[in-house]
Formats: C-alpha cells, sequence, structure tokens
C-alpha cells in the first residue's frame, strides 16, 4: 500500500489538510489539476452523474489511495533503537 501511497504523491495527488469536506479528495484533484476545491468538486458531482452509482465506488477508492499531506510530509518512520543496557 505504501507503494501506492508515494506513486500518488509524486504525481501530485495528496489530500490536504486544509480545505477538506469530507475526506480530501477533491481537495486533493483540485489542487492538483489546479482548480479550487469548489470547482473541482463541482467537476466531480457533474462527472458522477453522468455514471450513475459510480460515485459510491470512487470517492471511497480514491480516499483509500490518496496519500494524506501528514503522511506524505511525516517520512518515513524511524528505526528502532537499539535496547540499553543498564549498568
Amino acid at each position: 500500500m505504501t507503494d501506492i501511497h508515494q506513486t500518488f504523491a509524486q504525481q501530485g495527488l495528496i489530500r490536504p489538510r486544509d480545505g477538506r469536506i469530507l475526506g480530501g479528495v477533491c481537495a486533493g484533484l483540485g489542487r492538483r489539476f489546479g482548480l479550487t476545491p469548489w470547482m473541482a468538486r463541482l467537476l466531480f458531482v457533474l462527472v458522477l452523474m453522468v455514471i450513475p452509482g459510480s460515485q459510491f465506488l470512487i470517492y471511497p477508492v480514491l480516499w483509500i489511495l490518496m496519500p494524506s499531506e501528514e503522511q506524505v510530509f511525516a517520512g518515513p518512520p524511524a528505526p528502532p533503537m537499539p535496547p540499553t543496557s543498564v549498568a
């Protein structure tokens, strides 16, 4: 799953901390394509109206696959520290 998150992050598909309404998917898509979050939401709804029922599948899948901004900028977890002996 981290490989998918890294791929999405490299392509600029990240759910931002600010501008979220539900999960930040539309805000992330808008940021990636240079749109305001509200314009991205409007376009997302219009596209999903063309394909009935797809909104129940596409949004949750993107929510899972797009990494959150906190995950991307936090970096990889630190390696565990070796145990220290008490003398």
